[in-house]
């Protein structure tokens, strides 16, 4: 998925979470392959193409729950923590003064 954010930065870690435009395309996958199997392949759930879109399905939402993990829990939490040591660092060298 092509997008600004995701061609700047290299590393995978440094992407997910950070770009609105992949979870909206991830959102959109999930549901549209979900809606798909649901009308056309639940009355044979082992057929290859039923488990073909279950896989798909899946991957798309286990790419979603990433972004939103990353999105909503880990930096923010990443941000507190630096917060916290600025203030830290700040209160101690204007006490030194």
């Amino acid at each position: 998925m092509t997008c600004k954010t995701c061609d700047k930065s290299g590393w995978f870690w440094k992407k997910i979470g950070r770009c609105k435009r992949c979870m909206d395309q991830l959102t959109s996958l999930s549901v549209l392959c979900g809606v798909v199997w649901w009308f056309t392949c639940r009355d044979t759930p082992l057929s290859i193409e039923s488990i073909a879109l279950i896989m798909a399905g899946f991957a798309f939402n286990g790419l979603l729950f990433l972004h939103l993990l990353m999105k909503f829990i880990v930096i923010p939490f990443q941000q507190n923590q630096l917060g916290e040591k600025e203030g830290k660092k700040n209160s101690s060298t204007s006490g030194k003064h």
